[in-house]
């Protein structure tokens, strides 16, 4: 593996141009943006996508879920620190903690699966063993996640 052990934080940084914003704070959007970025260099300090790739995986996000603390603005330098929050057999969730001025601005939580085609593999794989349990946020997401996936009568 990487520099960075997988149970590590790793952290990233951004400058915020204007074509990143509407008047003079971060557009919604940007936030995803930052955060596929933020999760690749998490895959290549910590060899995640080394390991994937000679497994012949791809990392593919089933759903991304952002909580707004306070705003960012152009021209700030924004770090953001990623880490592996969670993993079960199929899905491991990614945090990333966006800071500007370190004071935390935003929660961006990314729920991917490690696919080659239709076969999912296992996080357990490529991350070992998984020694938390499942966050009450992530937790409820999941509930929300399914909710939205029943089909209305």
């Amino acid at each position: 593996m990487g520099a960075t052990p997988l149970a590590g934080r790793t952290s990233t940084w951004f400058l915020i141009t204007p074509f990143d914003t509407g008047i003079a704070t971060l557009k919604s959007d940007k936030y995803f943006q930052l955060v596929e970025a933020a999760q690749l260099d998490f895959g290549m300090q910590t060899g995640l996508s080394g390991a994937l790739l000679k497994s012949k995986l791809n990392f593919v996000n089933a759903a991304q879920n952002l909580r707004f603390v306070r705003t960012i603005r152009v021209f700030q330098r924004v770090r953001v620190d990623s880490s592996v929050a969670y993993f079960d057999e199929k899905c491991v969730y990614f945090q990333h903690d966006f800071y500007a001025r370190d004071t935390l601005c935003a929660q961006a939580w990314v729920k991917s699966k490690f696919k080659s085609g239709t076969m999912t593999a296992a996080p357990a794989q490529f991350l070992g063993i998984c020694a938390v349990t499942k966050p009450e946020d992530l937790q409820l997401w999941d509930e929300a996640l399914a909710a939205l996936a029943k089909p209305r009568s």
